[in-house]
């Protein structure tokens, strides 16, 4: 494709989308998650029912979303994939994927502004608000990303269905853990798999499908 072509595909593939999921991130969650009533009563339930294994326990999945573990562990999925693949295609996809995500939250969670639900916080609080939760739409983005980059090279169903099980089983296991140690509302975790989910298909439209097979990092 020339020049013009490619800034029009990636406008709409990749900008466009970006654009209205930042608008529903924002709209929902002024116009409606930011007034739910009655959701801290779950995060109460689950703090007075903490116990240690538990809090240890969720300590770990609360874990495999930070941001300094996504930004390394997509730095090397990406050169890992430029190896076996011999292209771009996958890397980008990947990079794509995970940096969507964080740029839709980075753009409407300080304009949203939920605070944290109003029990003890057992992980430190970001300066970023509630809503929506970035460490749910990492996980998606990251996990099942990766996911569907390994699962593209294997020809074996059963194997297939083993990485989709283990990739699928991470976002649900961060969200509760951010529920959990009262770090999101379950309305904030649940658009966060949805923003998450959004942005992988987004990014697999742009890069890896059809037209985009053969326009993204194919060199």
């Amino acid at each position: 494709m020339t020049g013009p072509d490619h800034v029009k595909y990636y406008a709409l593939t990749l900008l466009c989308p970006m654009l209205l999921m930042a608008g529903l991130t924002y709209g929902l969650g002024e116009a409606i998650f930011a007034r739910l009533a009655g959701e801290a009563e779950l995060n109460r339930a689950l703090a007075a029912g903490r116990t240690p294994l538990w809090n240890d326990l969720t300590d770990v999945p609360s874990s495999l979303s930070d941001t300094p573990y996504i930004v390394a562990l997509t730095a090397l999925a990406a050169v890992v994939f430029r190896f076996v693949h011999r292209r771009w295609r996958e890397s980008i996809f990947l990079i794509a994927a995970v940096w969507s995500q964080s740029l839709v939250f980075l753009a409407t969670t300080g304009a949203v502004g939920r605070r944290r639900p109003p029990v003890p916080h057992l992980d430190e609080a970001p300066p970023t608000s509630s809503f929506p939760s970035g460490h749910v739409s990492a996980a998606v983005a990251f996990y099942c990303g990766v996911a569907l980059v390994l699962t593209a090279r294997v020809r074996s169903p059963a194997l297939r269905v083993v990485i989709w099980a283990l990739a699928a089983a991470v976002p649900p296991a961060v969200a509760f853990a951010r529920v959990y140690r009262g770090m999101h509302f379950l309305s904030d975790v649940l658009w966060g798999l949805l923003l998450g989910t959004a942005c992988v298909v987004m990014a697999a439209r742009a890069f890896l499908r059809g037209r985009a097979a053969r326009t993204a990092g194919s060199g």
